[in-house]
């Protein structure tokens, strides 16, 4: 549902958007961006195109057999009627997954990527996931039997979700009226807190009106600042981890627990529910509302994050403003690098011992594909990454080689 190429473009608003509320926070003193938080919300969106582009999963296969064999045809094509509806059914749905997919752990498994991030900004907002290709088609599937025409439910699907990307932010205050029909950045801001006071509501992405109708709405309060994250901290940097950090610790709890029942249960229990034995041995943590995970990080680090960051950028919005320019195995292979670049990155922001190491080693296997003619070598996006993997090798022998700037990354491990 969002594949609309509204998405794609309004890519490069967005980053725009953000470079503005930056600079619009450090005028006002009230900066909510930090370089490693934002470098994951930036990758870990980017990396969420390509299973769309890639159209992994069942999604096009189910709803082409929606909308063709069982489409019921109760809506007329050319009609604003039909635009309207379709707006409405795809809002109260949105809520039905969205609120479900914070009630049950396997669906909180694809979601809980978004909600990592422990600042809340607009770049908070291009947290998409990765793995949602697994389970959304269930909700969106009946909107094609009623006889919703593809493009009129890919157009209000991509509306949607741009509408949500503003609503990430907290230079915005209350909005009066807006508050009680539209979903607003104080009631998201809501949402996206794990204080227990705020925690599982507004779960609307347009209207705020179906909170309000089943008892889902908590009003923003003047006496509790929202904190935000998860209740389990994510506590890394690295995108992969986050699109798969629940899903391997329920795989845990599944083979830890000795009840047979719970070893299925894990998988459909809501989301704060583990086996009794599971808990007893390996019990949760608390919330922590007063700490956020930030490692040290040299100066070195911080550059080549930001480095890394924009060039991640540049790589993937010449791929998608190009992307009938390249074949199905170029655009997998694009994918592919635009997942190892950040998880390189990551490791160095968490001062891993193989950070190094993995920088030189991976960026000179990334210059070798580019080389090998896998991808073609004019396309401006190889051209972009071929660059990125020369500075980052050029890096890996500066820190190496120079005991000064080699001695300040063992000093961040030691700080860590």
């Amino acid at each position: 549902m969002d594949k609309s190429v509204l998405i794609f473009y309004a890519i490069p608003v967005f980053f725009l958007l953000i470079i503005i509320e930056f600079i619009y926070g450090l005028i006002v003193k009230n900066n909510t961006y930090r370089i490693n938080d934002t470098f994951v919300s930036i990758s870990i969106g980017l990396i969420s195109r390509f299973p769309v582009i890639l159209n992994l999963g069942f999604n096009a296969f189910l709803f082409t057999l929606a909308a063709t064999t069982f489409n019921l045809k109760l809506l007329p094509l050319d009609s604003w009627v039909t635009w309207v509806i379709a707006f409405l059914m795809y809002d109260l749905t949105y809520y039905i997954q969205h609120r479900l997919h914070h009630e049950i752990k396997i669906l909180w498994a694809t979601h809980v990527v978004h909600h990592h991030g422990e600042e809340y900004n607009l770049a908070t907002a291009l947290r998409q996931t990765s793995t949602g290709f697994l389970w959304k088609w269930m909700f969106y599937v009946p909107m094609m039997v009623v006889g919703i025409p593809a493009e009129v439910f890919a157009t209000v699907g991509g509306i949607n979700l741009l509408y949500q990307y503003w609503v990430h932010t907290e230079h915005i205050p209350k909005l009066g009226w807006m508050e009680k029909i539209f979903i607003t950045p104080s009631n998201h801001r809501v949402h996206h807190a794990k204080n227990p006071e705020y925690i599982d509501a507004n779960y609307g992405g347009v209207f705020i009106i179906w909170d309000r109708i089943f008892g889902t709405y908590i009003e923003e309060k003047d006496d509790i600042k929202p904190v935000y994250g998860t209740v389990k901290a994510l506590n890394s940097w690295n995108p992969v981890w986050a699109n798969f950090q629940v899903f391997y610790n329920m795989f845990l709890d599944s083979m830890r627990t000795k009840k047979l029942s719970d070893k299925f249960k894990v998988w459909y229990a809501p989301t704060y529910w583990r086996p009794s034995d599971v808990e007893e041995k390996y019990p949760s943590k608390p919330v922590d509302l007063k700490n956020k995970y930030n490692p040290f990080m040299s100066t070195s680090t911080k550059v080549f994050a930001a480095i890394q960051m924009l060039a991640m950028i540049l790589i993937s919005n010449s791929l998608f403003l190009n992307i009938n320019s390249f074949s199905y195995e170029q655009i997998a292979i694009f994918g592919a690098i635009l997942v190892v670049i950040p998880t390189i990155t990551a490791l160095l922001m968490q001062n891993s011992p193989f950070a190094l190491l993995s920088v030189g080693t991976l960026n000179l296997a990334i210059l070798i594909v580019c080389l090998s003619g896998l991808v073609p070598l004019q396309a401006l996006a190889t051209q972009f990454t071929l660059f990125t993997s020369l500075i980052n090798i050029i890096f890996f022998v500066y820190q190496i080689t120079f005991a000064g700037k080699y001695e300040e990354f063992k000093l961040s491990n030691i700080r860590s």
